[in-house]
């Protein structure tokens, strides 16, 4: 799981025209009937794909730092946050921000931070029961919780397009967890139900999120991600004696992969991906974005060994189909009531 300044399966927008980024200057008209001119690829058009890409990778990363550390589940979120929040504080004046929140960013950040917090919490505590590829998959079940929220709250319609890929997600979880809830024990269970409980608290955070980052006083995106990082750290550190945790890193090596998990993922991942995302087509974003819970579900079998049956495979080929349709669903339209 991981978190930034803004969800990636939310804030992409639809690209700008050719025209008015200033790829294409001047381009004659084609005669009618003639094949239309070849779209011509400027360096900057490649920029924002390779930035989402690179961020992708990046925290795809996450769960396999959580599994290597050798720290309880809250102690790892709480070095992830606090190293992350470290570098985005450092780098935050060389971008032009400034850490001076108001009163209302302040207490959106304080309830992001809260929600975040949680969302780690179980987050670790599912990849410890499933490991790090199934974890992940799981947490991208926020999805269908914000399209839930949007359909309940937000009077959006739910189109044929998200029935067909919410149908599709809980028939891919059904091959993904069946065979293995009644064989593979309490633990696996409750890796499979902290997944879940994942998707809930990174929706919930999306949605705290999303009102800071549209608050004319909140535009700075690096400002609001170290600001989120400070409070998630703060109430992690109350959480890791609560848990009966320590705060010890035992060695170099788990020290090594904390600062990674920090700064690779908190911190540069998610700023690549903020800072790359607006400039990408919807359709694009939704692919790219899916880089992530495959890629993690990847590494676990590569790195951990992870016994993957056809079932799995095609599970998880289906649930990330299915993400893919929800992520790239045009804009809803509001309800008539």
């Amino acid at each position: 799981m991981v978190a930034g300044p803004a969800d990636p399966r939310r804030c992409a927008t639809p690209a700008r025209s050719v025209a008015a980024t200033g790829a294409i200057h001047s381009r004659p008209t084609p005669p009618r009937g003639s094949p239309p001119l070849p779209t011509i690829i400027t360096r900057a058009s490649l920029i924002p794909p390779l930035q989402v890409t690179l961020g992708a990778v990046a925290i795809s990363f996450s769960s396999v730092f959580v599994r290597l550390a050798q720290v309880g589940p809250t102690s790892a979120g709480f070095y992830r946050m606090l190293f992350g929040a470290l570098t985005l504080l450092l780098v935050l004046p060389l971008l032009g921000g400034r850490l001076r929140p108001d009163r209302r960013s302040l207490g959106l950040a304080l309830l992001a931070g809260l929600l975040f917090a949680g969302d780690l919490s179980v987050w670790h505590r599912s990849i410890q029961g499933v490991g790090p590829g199934l974890a992940t998959v799981l947490g991208n079940f926020q999805v269908f919780v914000m399209v839930g929220v949007g359909a309940l709250f937000l009077h959006e319609r739910i189109t044929p397009r998200v029935l067909l890929a919410v149908t599709l997600a809980l028939g891919g979880l059904l091959l993904l967890v069946g065979p293995g809830w009644s064989a593979l024990g309490g633990q696996w269970r409750s890796g499979v139900l902290f997944g879940l409980a994942t998707a809930l608290f990174y929706a919930a955070f999306i949605i705290t999120l999303r009102r800071l980052q549209r608050r004319p006083e909140s535009r700075h995106q690096v400002m609001n991600m170290a600001l989120v990082a400070l409070w998630t750290t703060l109430f992690l550190a109350g959480a890791v004696p609560l848990s009966g945790e320590s705060f010890a890193i035992p060695d170099p090596l788990t020290f090594t992969w904390l600062l990674a998990y920090g700064v690779l993922c908190q911190a540069l991942g998610w700023y690549l991906i903020a800072r790359g995302l607006p400039g990408l087509p919807l359709s694009v974003a939704g692919i790219l974005i899916l880089l992530q819970p495959a890629l993690a579900f990847l590494w676990d079998m590569l790195l951990f060994d992870r016994p993957t049956t056809a079932a799995d495979l095609v599970g998880a080929a289906i649930v990330l189909a299915a993400i893919y349709l929800a992520v790239t669903r045009a804009p809803a339209s509001p309800g008539d009531g």
